[in-house]
C-alpha cells in the first residue's frame, strides 16, 4: 500500500462516525413540530441561547426566553466547548450543531427536546440592516 493511501486510511479510522457526518439543517420550529424525525440525528440549529443554572436553553427568539414561553425552546446539554465560550454564547443567537433525542426533555422536562454532544457552538454573527436607503451594488 503506497504511504499516502495508508495515510488516509489511518486518518479516517481516528476520525468517529459522529465527526466525519455531515448534520441537517433545520430549524427549531421543525425540531419542536416533529421531534421523532430528528430524534438521534447530527443537526445544525440556529436560535437564542440562554445558559443559566437549571435553564440552558434554545430559544426559537429572545422574546421567547424573555416571557418563558418554555414550548419554543429545546435543552442544551452543555459541552466543554460550550462551557469555554459560555461569556461569548450566552444571550445571544448562536449555531449549534449536535445530537438531538426527542425524549430527553431537559430539567424537570420542561422542554421540546435536546441538543446533546454539542460539536460546534458558534456565535450567529449577521449584517445588521441599518435604516439607510442606500442601494446595493448592482
Amino acid at each position: 500500500m503506497k504511504p499516502l493511501v495508508l495515510a488516509c486510511v489511518v486518518a479516517a479510522l481516528l476520525v468517529s462516525p459522529m465527526e466525519a457526518q455531515e448534520p441537517t439543517d433545520v430549524t427549531l420550529v421543525q425540531l419542536i413540530a416533529n421531534p421523532d424525525r430528528f430524534d438521534g440525528k447530527l443537526i445544525r440549529v440556529i436560535g437564542f441561547l440562554r445558559l443559566e443554572f437549571e435553564g440552558d436553553v434554545l430559544y426559537l427568539h429572545r422574546e421567547d426566553y424573555e416571557n418563558a414561553i418554555l414550548g419554543n425552546g429545546i435543552w442544551v446539554s452543555v459541552t466543554p466547548a460550550v462551557a469555554k465560550q459560555k461569556a461569548t454564547l450566552n444571550m445571544n443567537y448562536v449555531l449549534l450543531e449536535g445530537v438531538f433525542s426527542s425524549s430527553e426533555r431537559g430539567h424537570m422536562g420542561m422542554w421540546s427536546g435536546a441538543i446533546n454532544q454539542i460539536r460546534r457552538p458558534e456565535l450567529w454573527a449577521h449584517e445588521k440592516r441599518s435604516g439607510s436607503t442606500k442601494q446595493p451594488p448592482k
